[in-house]
């Protein structure tokens, strides 16, 4: 039997789940996903901070558009660590299209360097 603390919603169930697949301790059906999801795929979306030229605003807060793979998370991470923000962008701009070939990307989550 594997145990789990869901993570989707505030709840935070305390989730069993057997060899069959059947999951019990949630009060949620997104419960039952995240459970069987992260016993045969676990996702996450990706928040980090990518670095500026503008010194008012040395970093800013980024994130994946959607999920991506548990186990590329270090990997991303360091390819949004190489890049440096040098141009004007709005919330939702793509900082890195397609990160490692995952269909995600990276985007930003300020308005903090949008222009004007």
């Amino acid at each position: 039997m594997n145990k789990l603390t869901c993570i989707i919603c505030p709840n935070g169930c305390q989730l069993s789940i057997d060899e069959n697949m059947n999951v019990t301790g949630n009060i949620c059906n997104r419960g039952v996903e995240f459970a069987k999801q992260e016993l045969t795929n676990p996702q996450r979306t990706i928040t980090s901070t990518c670095r500026t030229t503008f010194a008012e605003y040395p970093v800013v807060p980024v994130k994946t558009d959607k999920t991506v793979n548990k186990d590329l998370m270090k990997d991303i991470v360091k390819e949004i660590n190489k890049v440096i923000i040098d141009k004007h962008l709005a919330i939702g701009d793509i900082v890195i299209e397609n990160v490692l070939n995952t269909g995600a990307n990276i985007i930003i989550c300020t308005n903090a360097l949008k222009e004007g």
